[in-house]
This record gives C-alpha cells, sequence and structure tokens, in this order.
C-alpha cells in the first residue's frame, strides 16, 4: 500500500527552482515562492532560485547549467507550458533531456482535471532525467504548483514513500 515507511530516515535534496516569466520579478513571483515554501517546509534545500524569460534558449542553458552543477539533484520550473507562441519550457525541456517521465505530465493532468476540468488540456506539463538530474516542468499558476506538489512531487521526492520514489533510484541514475 502507498504511503510513508517512518523507519525509513528522511534524505533531503537540493533543488534548484526556475520560474520562466516575461513578466514576473522577485517582488511578483508567487508560484516559484509557494513552490521554494512547500519544499522547505518539507525538508528539503533550494539550491538556488532564478527568475528567466520565456526564452527557449535561455531556458535551456540554464537548464543545463543545473543538470552539470553536481549540488542539484532536481530542477523544477514553473511556467512557460502553456501553447501560446512565448510558452517554450517543453521545448527546451525536449533539448536536454535524456529520459523522458511521460507519467509526471499525465498525473499532473489528471489532478488538474478535477480542480480545473478540460481546462487542463492546456497544460504541457512533462518531466525527465538528464546526467542523474531529475527535471520537471510545472504551469506557473500558485495552483498549479501546489497540484503538482502535493499530488506528485512530495511523495516522490521522499525517500521513505512506498513502494517506490524517485529518491531511491538516484544512486543509479547515471548507470550504464
Amino acid at each position: 500500500m502507498a504511503g510513508i515507511d517512518e523507519s525509513i530516515e528522511f534524505l533531503p535534496i537540493r533543488i534548484a527552482v526556475i520560474v520562466v516569466s516575461d513578466t514576473r520579478t522577485e517582488d511578483t513571483d508567487r508560484s516559484g515562492k509557494k513552490l521554494v515554501e512547500l519544499a522547505e517546509a518539507m525538508g528539503h534545500t533550494i539550491h538556488e532560485k532564478v527568475i528567466i524569460p520565456d526564452e527557449v534558449g535561455q531556458i535551456e542553458a540554464v537548464l543545463r547549467g543545473y543538470i552539470a552543477d553536481p549540488e542539484a539533484d532536481v530542477v523544477i520550473t514553473t511556467g512557460g507550458t502553456g501553447v501560446t507562441g512565448r510558452d517554450t519550457t517543453p521545448e527546451a525541456f525536449a533539448a536536454v533531456c535524456e529520459k523522458e517521465i511521460p507519467g509526471f505530465g499525465e498525473l499532473f493532468r489528471w489532478l488538474s482535471y478535477e480542480k480545473i476540468g478540460t481546462s487542463t488540456v492546456q497544460s504541457r506539463a512533462t518531466a525527465g532525467v538528464a546526467n542523474g538530474t531529475y527535471l520537471f516542468a510545472i504551469p506557473g499558476s500558485t495552483g498549479a504548483v501546489k497540484d503538482a506538489w502535493n499530488g506528485i512531487l512530495k511523495f516522490q521526492l521522499d525517500i521513505r514513500h512506498r513502494p517506490c520514489n524517485f529518491v531511491e533510484l538516484m544512486p543509479r541514475l547515471k548507470e550504464l
């Protein structure tokens, strides 16, 4: 049965947060702040939080920087996952991911459907792995951040979660 095995010690991970937005500043960002708050409340460490414009080349460059950084275990982006011309986060993920995690986007949209109905089809939330680093792209609303964290990430980024979780796989992500 799924749940937290309290006999296992919690293992904090290091998370880099990227807010993808052409309009947000540190003062007006709510989704990135909410994500940091949720991760830190659980006991994880925020490696860094940055705000960058929705430019596919810049998103890709920042992702590659964190992928190469041994101090970042996980990168979570918020924003840029819609269908407008300026939404390019999934394209940047496609350029850097070695393996896609399709179930993340599927589950996110299923959870989101319960709250916003068919509007969830406008989300291109996605996830993958590159150089042993997990990458998650979620929409830029605080509601989407809460849905992704509370419905998926807080469990999959907790080594105590059973029957399995992403953290326990981290030492094997670079195996050939």
